[in-house]
């Protein structure tokens, strides 16, 4: 991902964040990481994340997903000896397509079908103050509506990097160019 790509969805992030009410420290605001899982196309496939903490126990996160972005189907796999992460999503802001393990056909979900492979369709719909648990190992991949989204994310222990993808074109780490 270009620099200025990345530049512009940070940019972009903290005016969603704004329009949710939540309020960043300025290192916070320095710290956001963009997502575009080596896809090159962050603003179909990505996610903007804030990470306010992550220790062997816990992880917070505030993540941004702008008009029908969409974070790619994966599930949390056991890492280090310890079961994959249990996380639980809070809309803050707009609407969140979450897809999961369970009933659904392709044909009848809400959202749009992204430029990844997916193979999951439970559809579960999230508008503000609305949550969510998704289970250790668990498919899932979510999208913002039309406006746009917020979500909080309360979790045990984030081991992101070991994720699992259903598309193999995937890389988790974003990789920054001048």
């Amino acid at each position: 991902m270009k620099k200025e790509v990345y530049a512009k969805q940070v940019k972009t992030a903290l005016e969603y964040y704004a329009k949710a009410g939540i309020v960043l420290s300025d290192s916070e605001k320095e710290n956001i990481e963009v997502a575009d899982f080596g896809l090159d196309i962050v603003g179909d496939v990505g996610l903007q994340i804030l990470t306010y903490i992550n220790t062997e126990r816990v992880c917070a996160k505030e993540m941004v997903l702008t008009p029908y972005q969409t974070c790619p189907e994966h599930k949390h796999v056991p890492t280090d000896g310890r079961e994959g992460k249990e996380e639980t999503f809070r809309c803050r802001y707009g609407k969140v397509y979450l897809y999961v393990t369970g009933e659904g056909s392709r044909e009848k979900i809400q959202g749009k079908l992204p430029k990844t492979d997916v193979s999951v369709f439970h559809e579960v719909i999230l508008n503000p103050g609305e949550q969510y648990t998704i289970m250790p190992e668990t498919w899932h991949w979510f999208q913002a509506g039309e406006n746009g989204a917020v979500i909080s994310e309360f979790s045990t222990r984030s081991t992101d990097e070991t994720d699992v993808f259903t598309d193999k074109r995937i890389v988790r780490a974003p990789q920054i160019e001048d």
